[in-house]
Order: C-alpha cells, then sequence, then structure tokens
C-alpha cells in the first residue's frame, strides 16, 4: 500500500468528502489561496471555489459562529482554527452553542460540523501556539474530541468526522503531519469512540495519544528486550471513550501507565486514573502512573520546552516504576 504523510491523509479526505457531498465546505484563515499554515486544505480552492473554500478574517469567534449557523441549518462545515490555543476565542460559540443545540431543542436541531485545529509542542513555536487543550473540551457535554496519531488514523476519523451528525473537535498534533504511512486510496470511515490496541501485551498497559503513541511503541519495543510486555493503547477519540478496550487490558495486565502530552493536572490522564480506580479498582496491582507535561507554559528555548514536554525517557522510565511497583 502507498505511504502519504498525515497533512496528506487529511488533504485526501478533505477533497473526497467535498467531492462526495456538495453540503461540505471549508472555512478558515488562510484555507483557501494558501492551502492552509500547513498544507491541510491545498487544492481546495482550485477546485472548489469561493463558495465552499472560504477565507476568513482573523476571528476565531466569527468563524465558529458562522459554522454552528451553516451546521444549524443543514450544512457540513469543516472549520479551520490554525493554532488550537486560540480556541479559547471562540468557546463561547463551542460551549454555549454548538455543544448545546442538539439537547436544548430536543433533538430537532442537529450540529454537523468539525473544528480543526493543530496542536502539540516539539516545533518551537513558544508560549501561544504550543499547547494541548483536549482537555479542556472533554468536560463539555456534547462535543466528540478526536485525536489520531498516524495518517491512516487521520483520514479515516476525519471521514468519519465530516459524516457525523455532532460538532466535533479534531485535534492535529503538529509533529504529526510530516510523519508517513501506509493509507488506502479510496475513502473509508473509522468509528468514533473505538479505541486501538497498537501492541499487544501481558505485562503493563501503556494508554497513549497522538505524538506519545510513538514514544510509547518505541518504549514497548525496547523493553521487549527485556521480556516485558508491553500493550499499547491508543484511544483515537477522548470523546466518547472506549472503556470496553480499556478495561479487558487493565484486566489482563493489572498495571497502566497514562502518557499524554498536556500539563498533569487536569489532563484526560487523570480521568483515566480516576476511572480505572472508580471502576477497575480490584484489578490494579500498583496506582496509575501519569507521564505528561509540567504544569507550565510551553518555552520558546528550545531546552525549556524539551525540559517542559515529557518524551520517550520519560514513559521508559515511568513504565518501569510502576513494573517495580
Amino acid at each position: 500500500m502507498r505511504k502519504i504523510k498525515f497533512s496528506q491523509a487529511l488533504n485526501e479526505a478533505l477533497h473526497q468528502e467535498m467531492e462526495r457531498d456538495e453540503d461540505v465546505f471549508v472555512l478558515g484563515q488562510d484555507v483557501g489561496r494558501m492551502g492552509g499554515d500547513f498544507g491541510v486544505t491545498k487544492g481546495l480552492w482550485k477546485k472548489y471555489g469561493d463558495r465552499r473554500v472560504i477565507d476568513t478574517p482573523l476571528s476565531e469567534a466569527a468563524m465558529v459562529g458562522l459554522s454552528n449557523g451553516a451546521a444549524f441549518t443543514g450544512l457540513r462545515p469543516v472549520v479551520e482554527i490554525m493554532f488550537a490555543d486560540f480556541i479559547t476565542e471562540c468557546f463561547d460559540q463551542i460551549v454555549n452553542n454548538a455543544a448545546k443545540a442538539h439537547y436544548m431543542f430536543s433533538g430537532q436541531l442537529k450540529a454537523p460540523m468539525v473544528l480543526r485545529t493543530a496542536n502539540g509542542g516539539g516545533f518551537r513555536a513558544a508560549y501561544h501556539h504550543s499547547q494541548n487543550p483536549e482537555a479542556w473540551l472533554m468536560n463539555i457535554p456534547g462535543i466528540t474530541v478526536v485525536a489520531p496519531s498516524t495518517p491512516y488514523e487521520a483520514k479515516g476519523l476525519m471521514i468519519s468526522s465530516i459524516r457525523s451528525d455532532n460538532p466535533i473537535v479534531f485535534f492535529e498534533h503538529k509533529m504529526l503531519y510530516a510523519t508517513a504511512g501506509e493509507v488506502p486510496e479510496e475513502p473509508y470511515a473509522l468509528e468514533i469512540g473505538k479505541a486501538k490496541i497498537k501492541r499487544e501485551g501481558k505485562d503493563i498497559t501503556v494508554i497513549a495519544s497522538m505524538k506519545m503513541t510513538e514514544y510509547a511503541l518505541k518504549a514497548a519495543e525496547e523493553l521487549e528486550k527485556e521480556g516485558i510486555s508491553v500493550e499499547v493503547i491508543d484511544p483515537r477519540t477522548l470523546v466518547p471513550f472506549d472503556k470496553e478496550t480499556i478495561y479487558d487490558s487493565v484486566a489482563k495486565t493489572n498495571r497502566v501507565v497514562v502518557a499524554y502530552e498536556s500539563p498533569k493536572t487536569g489532563g484526560y490522564g487523570a480521568e483515566i486514573a480516576g476511572m480505572l480506580n472508580d471502576e477497575m479498582f480490584e484489578f490494579l496491582k500498583a496506582p496509575v502512573k501519569r507521564v505528561a507535561s509540567l504544569d507550565c507554559p510551553v518555552a520558546f528555548s528550545p531546552k525549556l520546552e524539551d525540559h517542559t514536554l515529557p518524551n520517550y525517557n520519560d514513559v521508559l522510565s515511568g513504565i518501569k516504576e510502576v513494573l517495580d511497583y
């Protein structure tokens, strides 16, 4: 099978869905002629024109407000917020409009909107362009949170998100855009809310998403040389969350590490740890270990940024700590 980059997989998903359904349209800052800051919307404007690929003013609130109105009236907008840090500028539109519309109107109103945004550190983009705000969205009933880690998942989950009748925030880690993987040419949809076991194991479960999945798999490969069998699970979607796959794994391994890039306090790893404490406590032979960022902003200095963000060695040492408990 051919290999393409993560950004190309997203681009292909957009092309195929816009060709399939004329109600799908794209909007955001520089998504038209420029093709997006990371090239994800490349070629769409040339193919579909100004009516379906709209360059907007620099106002995230206006972008999402327009998308809400369009979605409520039957269209399927895909809006790009260039950097996830600026999702705060349109939080009211997400929290008080998109998330609640279906519930408020007793199911008579749908909000089929996808909000694409680039998150994550390691890009040397400093304080305002490096955050991982996925946990913010997890606390909002009505919002689906998608977070792929491979080009294959990026395409399949983007197609599923566009076809969904629910408002979706789709996180694209900046450091994954250039990674390559096998992706079918034809359109395909992956189930939203279904985790993926990336590596089978029996001694410990590592739950990792986006960039952290790469570190978890690398650690598992290294530990296999020492006779340690690590199971790696990628949630792929953080809301809804695939509890069944996690519970089955924990019942088998009895030890858990959760690796995520957002700050440790209040991150989604805390929710997973709490969930396992509530419902799987009798299976745990050690406390759930969280491997996450420090509770501080991501600095501009490369050395400080690297110190702040979790890395491969942090995941490796976290696994060993739990195994030694």
